[in-house]
């Protein structure tokens, strides 16, 4: 039975295309009211999750509870209670702005009055009311973003879902939706947002699910994730000059640190007491290594990420330039 405070309860979610197991034996719940993550590289099997919760796709294995409705079962039963911003805008290129809202609310049964006062009450919101009347199709990536959103809570969801929102728009698009969607939080709407952008996951949601290759490997409050760093202390090298045994040789003669090597000639060392440099840069000179930089580092959502995932924080970046995003 579903407890009285929260909205979705995910169950041994399991997908697979063909020879492909695209998301594997997951569960998971979000809370009313909770903007819930889902973080994790391209293929990672995001997509694939928010299409089962939103009926737009059968799972081979698991069950999705929605606001009590079990909708694996029957999986339009609770489409009256969401909205769905998918990571590709799916409304009408030759309709205008206003009139594409106006056909999402009829789709949800609004009236004609009611749907026509909504529409312009969220292009004014959105700052789209002076391309109310240009057909979709010659909006700007970051105007586009702002419609299929407005559209997809146009008949006031009861639970959001967002799929990479912010992906392949401008920055200043991006800021201006990261606004809306804290503001949709405040109002009490139940998000749950999918992203490849640590910094987004950590400026947005209340609790995050990091998945890796159609698994989730952890789920708690950012807070919590970072607390495992808590009382410890980083620090950045980088360093000019090359020795085949430098891993091996700081490692044993600092046996009271832990240290990651870096393909572009630079480490990061971990430490549960303060850092004293000198000695480092001192030994590496010995090895005819100089030190450019030493920066101290304060733990991020990222180094949790790569310490949990075993990814490296370069493939989330990396898909980040692949989709031109801003932060």
């Amino acid at each position: 039975m579903q407890k009285d405070n929260e909205d979705i309860i995910v169950k041994n979610l399991s997908k697979s295309f063909l020879d492909v197991k695209a998301v594997k034996d997951i569960s998971f719940e979000v809370k009313a009211g909770e903007l819930f993550g889902f973080l994790g590289p391209n293929g990672a099997g995001k997509t694939t999750t928010i299409k089962m919760m939103t009926g737009l796709a059968r799972p081979d294995f698991g069950s999705i509870i929605t606001a009590g409705i079990d909708c694996s079962k029957n999986p339009k039963a609770a489409q009256h209670l969401i909205g769905i911003v998918p990571d590709e805008s799916n409304l009408y290129p030759e309709l205008t702005g206003f009139e594409n809202l106006c056909f999402c609310a009829s789709l949800y049964g609004i009236g004609k009055a009611e749907r026509e006062q909504e529409a312009r009450k969220l292009l004014d919101a959105f700052d789209l009311k002076d391309a109310a009347n240009r057909k979709f199709a010659g909006y700007s990536k970051g105007m586009k973003r702002k419609l299929t959103i407005a559209a997809g809570i146009i008949h006031k969801p009861r639970v959001l879902f967002l799929d990479e929102p912010t992906t392949g728009i401008d920055v200043a698009s991006a800021r201006a939706l990261r606004i809306m969607i804290e503001e949709l939080h405040k109002q009490g709407t139940t998000i749950l947002l999918t992203t490849h952008y640590i910094e987004e996951a950590q400026r947005l949601c209340d609790r995050i699910a990091f998945i890796v290759s159609g698994k989730i490997v952890a789920v708690d409050s950012v807070q919590n994730l970072l607390k495992h760093d808590e009382g410890k202390y980083f620090l950045h090298v980088t360093h000019k000059g090359k020795n085949p045994d430098i891993a091996e040789k700081l490692t044993a003669r600092f046996d009271n640190m832990t240290f990651s090597f870096m393909k572009d000639s630079s480490f990061r060392l971990e430490s549960q007491e303060p850092i004293n440099i000198t000695p480092i840069v001192m030994f590496l000179e010995g090895l005819g290594i100089d030190v450019m930089e030493a920066k101290r580092i304060i733990p991020s959502l990222e180094d949790v990420f790569v310490r949990i995932t075993g990814l490296e924080a370069g493939i989330m970046r990396k898909d980040k330039e692949k989709q031109g995003g801003g932060k």
